[in-house]
C-alpha cells in the first residue's frame, strides 16, 4: 500500500518518458491545478503524486511511474483470480490528457489495463484493476499531458490486494 505521505514507497520514475510524476500537497498547488485535498487524509497537507500540463510539456508527452517487480514465484503473490491493484485518481480540467495503466512483464511486454482520457470530474475516483498472467510484473501508471496549463492528473492510495 502506498499513500505517498512520506515518499514514493518504492515506485520509480521511468527513464524512457518525457517528464516525471511529482509528490505534492494541495497546499503547495496553485489554485485550480489539481485536487483540493489528498485522498488519504482528506486534508490540504496530505500527499499524492501529480502531473500537470504546462508550458514545459507539449501535449502528448508522457510521465511514467512503475511499481517494484512483483514475483509470481513468491508464495505471497499467488497466481489466482482476484489479484488486483486498487487506486484513486483525480483528472480535472477542460483539456486534460490521459491516464493509462499497464501491467508490464520483466521482458517489457505491456498490457493496457485502463485508458482514461478527458475530464473525469473534480473529485477523487476509485478503480480496481485485475492483474493476470504467470510472469513477474510491474504496474505502470502513464500520464499523458493535455493542452491546458491548469489541467492535471493525480494518484493516491495505490494498493495491491493480499494476493500480491
Amino acid at each position: 500500500h502506498c499513500n505517498f505521505e512520506f515518499d514514493l514507497c518504492g515506485w520509480k520514475q521511468d527513464e524512457n518518458d518525457d517528464f516525471d510524476w511529482h509528490l505534492r500537497t494541495s497546499s503547495t498547488a496553485k489554485l485550480g491545478t489539481g485536487p483540493a485535498t489528498d485522498h488519504t487524509l482528506q486534508e490540504t497537507s496530505g500527499h499524492y503524486i501529480f502531473i500537470k500540463s504546462s508550458f514545459f510539456q507539449l501535449p502528448g508527452q508522457k510521465a511514467r511511474i512503475s511499481s517494484p517487480f512483483l514475483s509470481r514465484r513468491n508464495k505471497n503473490c499467488k497466481v489466482c483470480e482476484g489479484a488486483v491493484i486498487i487506486f484513486y485518481y483525480h483528472m480535472y480540467g477542460a483539456h486534460i490528457g490521459s491516464l493509462i495503466v499497464y501491467q508490464r512483464t520483466t521482458l517489457k511486454h505491456e498490457k493496457i489495463l485502463l485508458n482514461l482520457t478527458g475530464n473525469q470530474g473534480n473529485f477523487w475516483q476509485h478503480k480496481a484493476l485485475t492483474l493476470s498472467g504467470d510472469e513477474d510484473f510491474q504496474v505502470v501508471f502513464e500520464g499523458v499531458a493535455g493542452e491546458g496549463p491548469k489541467d492535471g492528473i493525480a494518484l493516491d492510495d495505490l494498493t495491491f490486494s493480499r494476493e500480491c
